[in-house]
């Protein structure tokens, strides 16, 4: 029998702000230094930066789904599926994914107790704690949609 889903959201490489920035003040100072004539190389790298910086916006980094008993976060090419069993959820709840603006994509990172996934956009994110302590923190840009699904099927399994 397959499960229903409940939710479902792409984010992908190219949204994140702290890259965009990055890659663009990169290509800022490239183009400015061909103005100023130091060598026509520096044209070239800006085009290269600015192409590798649309192609980003298409590779799906974090792709989340919701199911009625399971998240489902399957991430980049080379990374493993991550299934967190809602029936050992014991809290949800809406959060700031990091007091900082800027923040690195991250797929499947422990830091002290805590699992991290982000890729850009927000800067919103949805707490879910587990029986042993574990929490899972997960960037989204629907952060509010996400954490009614997950709190509504956390009550149909408690009821």
């Amino acid at each position: 029998m397959k499960e229903k889903k409940l939710f479902e959201e792409k984010q992908y490489l190219g949204y994140n702000k702290y890259a965009l920035v990055r890659q663009l003040v990169l290509s800022i100072f490239c183009f400015t230094a061909y103005h100023f004539q130091l060598g026509d190389i520096f044209f070239i790298i800006g085009l290269c930066i600015l192409v590798i910086s649309v192609i980003l916006l298409f590779i799906l980094h974090i792709h989340t789904t919701v199911f009625e008993h399971c998240i489902i976060i399957d991430g980049l090419w080379t990374s493993r599926k991550v299934k967190i069993n809602l029936e050992s959820i014991v809290s949800v709840e809406k959060t700031i994914y990091s007091k900082f603006s800027l923040n690195n994509p991250v797929y499947n990172v422990h830091d002290n107790g805590t699992i991290k996934f982000f890729s850009g956009g927000h800067n919103e994110a949805v707490k879910l704690t587990d029986r042993d302590g574990l929490v899972y923190l997960i960037g989204s840009q629907k952060a509010e949609i996400l954490f009614n699904i997950v709190e509504d099927a956390l009550k149909k399994i408690k009821s």
